[in-house]
């Protein structure tokens, strides 16, 4: 696997969401699912940002790519995970607004892991905490279930972002951040997924303006939270 350097200049490992990408598809082969369609799907359009090493970083980048002529990888990562939201979403008893708000959670779920992941395992704690919430409020592990096969991996995963080993990349933050999607369409009312909606937004139009990282630090219960595992 090839290597880059993280935000402190350690060469690390990475993508290691390739592990993620191949645990979901060895999962695929076992039965169709559509949730872990649209994860493969996600994981791969990951890959190509990774593999292009592209340069235009959030939606007002990719959107002057755009109005240049040039088409960006992230312009196809977006349409791709709406496209990939839209066909798992299809499966539900859902329509008109719900079918909307839940490919819209689905993809900036999937997008908020890319917006979490610059530091060594935020992107798996974000996922961690969603799923404990998600059961915790259900009183069963059964939400688990679409996403059942890629937990193993995903601690592991958070295991070697959090020692520094390696990094995710956008294969496996998207990958991880759809799993958190998953998660939501497939437990929360009409009302908590348009709740979350609004919530994603916000943290994706601050992540556009604003450092996460930055936020983050300034909460002490947040930022004890963030560091928590991660080597000195």
């Amino acid at each position: 696997m090839p290597s880059r350097e993280n935000y402190r200049g350690r060469r690390v490992l990475f993508p290691l969401g390739v592990v993620l990408l191949a645990t979901a598809g060895l999962a695929l082969t076992a039965g169709l699912n559509r949730w872990l369609v649209f994860l493969v799907g996600v994981g791969y359009l990951g890959l190509l940002d990774d593999l292009a090493g592209a340069s235009a970083r959030g939606w007002r980048e990719h959107g002057r790519a755009l109005g240049r002529g040039e088409l960006s990888t992230g312009a196809v990562k977006a349409v791709g995970t709406l496209a990939l939201a839209a066909y798992a979403v299809s499966g539900e008893d859902v329509a008109g607004a719900e079918l909307v708000v839940d490919v819209l959670v689905l993809a900036l779920a999937a997008h908020l892991g890319n917006l979490l992941d610059t530091r060594p395992g935020r992107t798996e704690k974000a996922f961690a905490l969603t799923a404990a919430v998600i059961c915790l409020g259900s009183r069963s592990v059964a939400p688990l279930a679409p996403i059942a096969p890629l937990l193993p991996a995903v601690a592991l995963c958070a295991w070697l972002t959090l020692s520094e080993r390696a990094m995710l990349g956008d294969t496996g933050a998207s990958l991880v951040g759809g799993m958190i999607g998953v998660l939501a369409v497939t437990t929360l009312s009409a009302a908590g997924s348009a709740l979350l909606l609004a919530g994603l937004i916000v943290i994706s139009l601050y992540g556009e303006f604003r450092s996460i990282s930055a936020a983050i630090e300034r909460v002490p219960p947040l930022q004890r939270l963030d560091s928590l595992g991660r080597v000195n």
